[in-house]
């Protein structure tokens, strides 16, 4: 990183999680036209890629901050490492997530997918909270297959949010009658909860915004890796370049457009979730419960509070 780079003090912030690929690299590039970044990833050597891209321009400012939102005091440390920075933070960008279609765990024997997706954001995001000034924005990077009666969703086989608790959801136990795929029950309901968090968090602190994006489904940006070599080539040479002509479809470039462009809105709206053109939309009839997105919140609390600070890895 240059110098000039590193003395640079920008008047703004901007937090995004998964910055290294796909939607979030894009974001990552745009949201530096806004000011600083700060780049937050499980792998170092990506992070300093999209760093020294970022700090190579004229008035780019980004440093990096290592996290693996699957270890839950990974992402204590991280947060503590960004107050340290002591940069004016203006916004939180929770994008980090993992799409799988089986079912996996973590070093500790925890669901791969519902840590990854949502205990580790909720955990980073009420780190975060106190240090964020008034009127502050955090989005959330959310998904339309936790509504079970989403019909492009279910064609594809996902059947909505399985909740039962956060408990179970960290053991990888799901309602009933979900997808044949293990994986998509764990992401749809990892979504539904990401959903429910800001909704709740909204009515919950209303000095700051939250509010939640649904950026449409982008073939090809690597979300479902661990799809077979077939399924990915076909999303990245075929279906990936008809994504700007079909509904609910978008790309990385438009998503990273509509993304930044929610997060960097100076108004006082929060508990908005917006679709892939920016326009505002709801979500299942299970998540704009109150007394369930209460329920989440309170749930995931209590079992985060239960996580030791440090956490050894089981023997598995």
């Amino acid at each position: 990183m240059p110098n000039s780079s590193r003395s640079r003090s920008p008047a703004r912030t901007w937090i995004i999680t998964g910055p290294t690929s796909g939607i979030g690299r894009r974001t990552a590039l745009k949201l530096a036209e806004h000011g600083s970044v700060i780049l937050v990833g499980r792998d170092p050597n990506k992070l300093t890629e999209v760093e020294a891209e970022i700090n190579a321009r004229p008035q780019g400012h980004a440093v990096s901050v290592v996290c693996d939102f699957s270890d839950i005091p990974s992402v204590r440390r991280a947060a503590a490492r960004i107050v340290a920075l002591g940069l004016p933070i203006a916004g939180l960008l929770n994008n980090a997530g993992i799409m799988p279609t089986r079912a996996d765990q973590t070093a500790q024997g925890y669901d791969l997918a519902f840590t990854t997706n949502h205990l580790g954001p909720f955990a980073l995001t009420e780190a975060l909270i106190p240090h964020l000034p008034d009127g502050a924005n955090v989005v959330f990077v959310c998904s339309g297959v936790e509504d079970p009666e989403l019909k492009p969703a279910a064609a594809i086989g996902f059947r909505g949010g399985r909740y039962i608790s956060a408990e179970a959801g960290f053991r990888g136990e799901w309602q009933p009658g979900g997808s044949s795929k293990a994986g998509f029950d764990a992401y749809a309901t990892s979504k539904q909860c990401n959903l429910a968090t800001v909704l709740a968090f909204a009515r919950e602190t209303p000095r700051l915004r939250f509010n939640a994006v649904e950026p449409g489904f982008n073939p090809g940006t690597g979300l479902g890796r661990d799809a077979n070599a077939a399924v990915q080539f076909l999303a990245k040479y075929v279906a990936a370049p008809l994504a700007p002509l079909v509904k609910h479809w978008s790309t990385p470039k438009r998503a990273a457009r509509m993304i930044t462009s929610v997060l960097t809105d100076g108004s006082d709206r929060t508990g908005v979730y917006y679709d892939e053109s920016g326009k505002p939309m709801v979500g299942s009839v299970q998540v704009r419960d109150p007394a369930f997105a209460d329920r989440v919140v309170t749930e995931t609390r209590a079992l985060l509070a239960a996580v030791p600070v440090d956490v050894a890895p089981a023997n598995r």
